[in-house]
This record gives structure tokens, sequence and C-alpha cells, in this order.
């Protein structure tokens, strides 16, 4: 039986996309930079995180799903054919603080909100 290990989004920028995912999921946050990535990022020629083409945002050790933001460098064109669904306790509230993060509003319905992260990834926010 196989289980999520991680959730791989095709960025054209990575290192941004990953922190507005670390900021719009609760207890997730980008993967710190330890002495040994940096030196293989330098390894591979990127001498600044900002740059690096693999960002893994993550929660508490063993928490699963696991975010990885890899580099793409064409344009999303279509439709997602997988998303998110978040759920918020104030949906209004939490749409606002999205937007706030560079999310864009798509539309609105009676339960949901459909939006973008600033990349133009769909995603819901339920009731």
């Amino acid at each position: 039986m196989a289980t999520i290990h991680d959730v791989v989004v095709e960025s054209r920028h990575p290192a941004s996309l990953a922190r507005f995912w670390a900021a719009a999921l609760d207890g997730y946050a980008v993967a710190p930079y330890d002495e040994e990535e940096l030196a293989r990022l330098a390894g591979e020629g990127i001498f600044d995180p900002e740059d690096d083409p693999t960002v893994l945002v993550e929660a508490a050790p063993g928490v699963r799903p696991r975010f990885f933001f890899v580099l793409e460098p064409e344009p999303k064109i279509t439709k997602n054919r997988v998303h998110l669904d978040l759920r918020a306790e104030d949906r209004p509230d939490e749409v606002a603080r999205l937007v706030a993060l560079g999310a864009s509003v798509l539309s609105e319905h009676d339960d949901w909100t459909v939006l973008a992260d600033p990349e133009g990834n769909e995603l819901c926010v339920r009731d």
C-alpha cells in the first residue's frame, strides 16, 4: 500500500512559491539550509538559496505530506488537474490573508472560494 511522501509542485521560481505555501499552511516552513545543503548547492554552482531549483516545505519531522517545489521554466498554461482544498474556520479572513500573501481570488461560491497562488496554481478555501 502506498502513502504520500511529497507533493511536488513545478514552479518558475521555487523559492518564492515555497515561501508562499509555507506561510499559507499552518505548521509548515521552508526547510532550513544547513552547511551541508549550502555546500551541495555550491557544488552545483548555486551560491544563493533564492536560486535553488528544488525547495522543500515541511512540517514537524515525520509529518506528511511535504511539499517539494521544483524548477519548471515553462509557464503554467491550463487549469490544474490536482489542487489543494484548504479548510478555515473563518473563510473570508483566510482568503484575505492568502491574498495578502500574493494569492488572487478566481471565484466565490456558497461554501468555498477558488484562488490562485502567485504562479497561478488553483486552490480552494472551504468553510
